[in-house]
């Protein structure tokens, strides 16, 4: 996976492991119990941060007690190693505020 405008094929999207994430075909999803809105605030406001530093952006939806993310790489049309990469840190955040 080194080619980051490349469409991955739906093994390689099992391949990569994503606990917690679904496949969804042209795009992943995820939902995370955060417990409270500031906590959540807090995953949104780390996931933006990554998000830039990485110029790759999801589109996430934060409630009271949880947060859903979605990734897509929207100018290919399908999900791509930017995805695979931003859904594991978006991982390691959830694992830092002891979410899961």
């Amino acid at each position: 996976m080194t080619d980051t405008k490349q469409i991955l094929t739906p093994d390689q999207i099992a391949d990569a492991d994503l606990t917690g994430w679904k496949d969804k075909g042209d795009h992943i999803v995820a939902s995370f119990d955060t417990g409270d809105f500031a906590t959540g605030l807090k995953l949104v406001n780390l996931i933006g941060a990554s998000a830039e530093e990485a110029n790759h952006h999801p589109d996430i939806t934060l409630t009271y007690g949880q947060v859903d993310v979605a990734l897509s790489s929207h100018d290919v049309g399908g999900l791509t190693v930017r995805d695979v990469r931003l859904a594991r840190v978006i991982n390691d955040h959830v694992q830092g505020l002891n979410l899961s």
